[in-house]
């Protein structure tokens, strides 16, 4: 959670649900809120000319979602849009900045969150330059098991499906699924009821 949900709703959040597909915002459109998912998994996305699908990243549980925008008055350039059954905290870009004038150590949190971000977005991007998949899963699986302060092998569960993976990482699922199970015959992974351990 980056910012305490009750300072939030105390200042005038509401708490929005979105079933699978819904919308939270759009490409092209003005920044006027702070969205933090207090619960299920967004895909932040753009579709290329050809009406290919580029994903971004798939924030989840206590993270927020474009952020950036509230700082600049460029329009959104991803959409955001459900992959599960979401609630999300939504207040006013008016009311959100209020909250960090006021509280400027939030504005450091903020900024950790948006860096950490735009690292992962640069990693993902790398992926393109990459043509072995079980080093682009290696890289995915390395950055999200530091992420959330795991150390020990087996220790993190990931937290995307087989079809979220190949999105995050440009392979066919059919080939993710094929290299999860060539990396649990390599013992670099375990894998317990389709779950996936690293």
């Amino acid at each position: 959670m980056i910012i305490c949900e009750d300072l939030l709703f105390s200042r005038g959040a509401i708490l929005e649900k979105y079933d699978v597909a819904d919308s939270i915002f759009k490409e092209g459109t003005a920044a006027k809120y702070y969205f933090q998912i207090r619960s299920g998994t967004v895909k932040l996305n753009t579709f290329l000319e050809d009406g290919k699908e580029f994903v971004h990243g798939l924030p989840f549980d206590g993270h927020c979602i474009g952020e950036s925008y509230l700082f600049t008055s460029h329009h959104y350039a991803i959409n955001a849009i459900a992959v599960t059954s979401c609630e999300i905290i939504k207040i006013s870009k008016a009311k959100f900045l209020e909250i960090l004038l006021e509280k400027p150590e939030l504005m450091l949190e903020i900024n950790k969150y948006t860096a950490d971000r735009l690292h992962f977005r640069y990693m993902i991007s790398s992926f393109l330059a990459i043509s072995d998949p079980i080093v682009k899963l290696m890289k995915l699986f390395d950055h999200l098991k530091k992420y959330f302060g795991f150390e020990e092998s087996y220790s993190f569960l990931i937290p995307y499906t087989r079809q979220q993976i190949a999105t995050l990482t440009g392979l066919r699922v059919e080939t993710v699924i094929r290299y999860v199970k060539k990396m649990q015959e390599l013992k670099l992974v375990k894998i317990e009821s389709s779950k996936i351990y690293y």
